[in-house]
């Protein structure tokens, strides 16, 4: 089952992203891949040595999600596209909860002061619906596969 966000939390995603986006892809890149690396090292394997294009990929994807969480149904086929090559990349769904400990800690170091309980929900069940609609996909493609 695929969580649920509400449009309150919709708008506080969107609020406090604002004061993200256009920061350098390269401090927030490196905050959350540091943190992703020191918690999970076995992780790093994953990724090419040279992280610039990867902290612009995430970025860019975190605006995109972000922009759209109120039409997430629209982004559907390129989540199931991410998902699919996640599973390629070999990341397990057990996986997913340590990127989600990262994402959060990069957003409470990069928001400070605006970081609060209400924020770090909203984030939290923004993270979990698109986990857990990724984990869903990547299984499905798996048992058509197997």
């Amino acid at each position: 089952m695929v969580s649920m966000i509400t449009e309150e939390q919709i708008i506080l995603i969107k609020k406090t992203w604002r004061a993200l986006r256009d920061v350098n892809p390269e401090v927030i890149g490196s905050a959350f891949y540091g943190k992703l690396f020191t918690d999970t090292p076995s992780l790093r394997r994953m990724f090419l040595s040279k992280m610039d294009e990867q902290y612009k990929k995430l970025m860019d994807m975190l605006s995109t999600i972000v922009a759209r969480l109120d039409k997430l149904d629209e982004l559907a086929p390129e989540i199931a596209a991410m998902a699919q090559r996640h599973v390629e990349y070999g990341v397990k769904p057990e996986q997913y909860a340590k990127v989600g400990e990262a994402l959060l800690w990069t957003l409470q170091q990069g928001l400070g002061k605006d970081w609060n309980e209400e924020v770090s929900a909203a984030w939290l069940a923004c993270y979990t619906m698109l986990a857990d609609t990724m984990i869903n996909a990547s299984s499905q493609k798996q048992t058509i596969h197997s």
